[in-house]
């Protein structure tokens, strides 16, 4: 028999001494020994529920009811192809409120829900869009799952009207300016250049680049969808002194495991050290790039809608935002203040 259960933020596997379970736990990645209690424990992030259950999935187990719920809803969202990234939010968001409330999921109430929200609000200052996400993970666990229905009953917080930051071309010409490195160019061009998400390129394989008909095919993106956006000549240009440099395998840019793919949170990175190197003071990230590439477009008479296609929005409220940063009128308008004789 082997058991899985919580202990404080651990996931504890006990069972007695099993020369062949031993092995078995040494597969999964961030294994310990407690030496003095005697059981083996991973950190409780998400998905090690799910590797220890698949390692034993042929043993006898005793799992904690708690675990065994969120092994579900994992389950469930794997199932449906939602992307790894809201499982790993709604995972996330179900999990913190089990220890807000500190009872197990069956026992949660409206109460402790709104509570919880309250929590977000007025402790964490979460952000209207994160507490649409943490409403939305909720739903989908109490109303989708446990067939509850009392969740819906919470009023939805109204979105924060923020504008996007964005940067001036003169900004964008100093931050690529900046970076030396050919590798790293070419990511933050390819950005900017065809209004991507960081988890777009990231995601980008060789064969994406079609440079007989200069277009960029973007493939599962947000909402499951493919669409194809511009491949411009400059960057296509950078992109062909990568390759000269680079031996391409499957992924366009790969990580520092050659068969990996470069991370998300190292494309960040580089920016980060691009705006420090272009000393430019702009409170901004990575996703400025792309922000900038739909406002250039306006300011320089492209339509909103073939904006909406090159960024992927399923919406055109969604790309309207950017008439909203767009100084393409606004430069038109004279200020009083230079009407004045001083």
């Amino acid at each position: 028999m082997i058991t899985i259960e919580k202990i404080g933020d651990k996931i504890a596997v006990k069972f007695q001494y099993n020369k062949e379970y031993i092995e078995k736990i040494k597969f999964i990645d961030g294994y310990r020994w407690n030496i003095q209690e005697k059981y083996w424990y991973f950190p409780d992030t998400d998905g090690v529920v799910n590797k220890i259950l698949s390692v034993f999935s042929r043993e006898d187990i005793n799992i904690d009811p708690a675990l065994q719920e969120f092994h579900i809803l994992e389950r469930e969202l794997v199932s449906r192809k939602y992307s790894p990234k809201t499982v790993k939010s709604y995972l996330h968001y179900n999990r913190e409120l089990v220890k807000f409330a500190g009872k197990s999921p069956p026992e949660i109430n409206e109460s402790n829900i709104k509570d919880y929200l309250f929590h977000l609000v007025e402790k964490k200052d979460s952000a209207a869009s994160t507490l649409n996400i943490v409403v939305n993970a909720l739903n989908f666990y109490y109303g989708k799952i446990l067939k509850r229905d009392f969740v819906y009953e919470i009023k939805r917080p109204r979105k924060d009207k923020k504008l996007p930051v964005v940067l001036s071309q003169e900004e964008v010409t100093m931050i690529l300016s900046s970076v030396s490195n050919i590798k790293h160019k070419a990511i933050l061009m390819l950005i900017y250049s065809a209004g991507l998400g960081v988890s777009e390129v990231v995601k980008l394989e060789k064969g994406d680049i079609d440079d007989e008909r200069k277009l960029i095919h973007v493939k599962g993106a947000k909402g499951r969808k493919d669409r194809y956006t511009i491949l411009s000549d400059v960057a296509l240009s950078v992109l062909n002194q990568y390759f000269e440099r680079y031996k391409i395998q499957k992924w366009l840019f790969s990580g520092s495991k050659s068969e990996g793919r470069i991370s998300t949170r190292t494309v960040q990175a580089i920016f980060e050290s691009a705006v420090n190197l272009a000393d430019i003071k702009k409170d901004v990230s990575v996703h400025c790039l792309r922000h900038s590439f739909a406002t250039h477009l306006l300011e320089s008479g492209v339509d909103l809608r073939y904006i909406q296609e090159l960024l992927g929005h399923a919406s055109s409220k969604t790309t309207e935002i950017y008439t909203h940063v767009s100084n393409k009128n606004l430069r038109k308008i004279k200020s009083p203040l230079d009407d004045l004789k001083l």
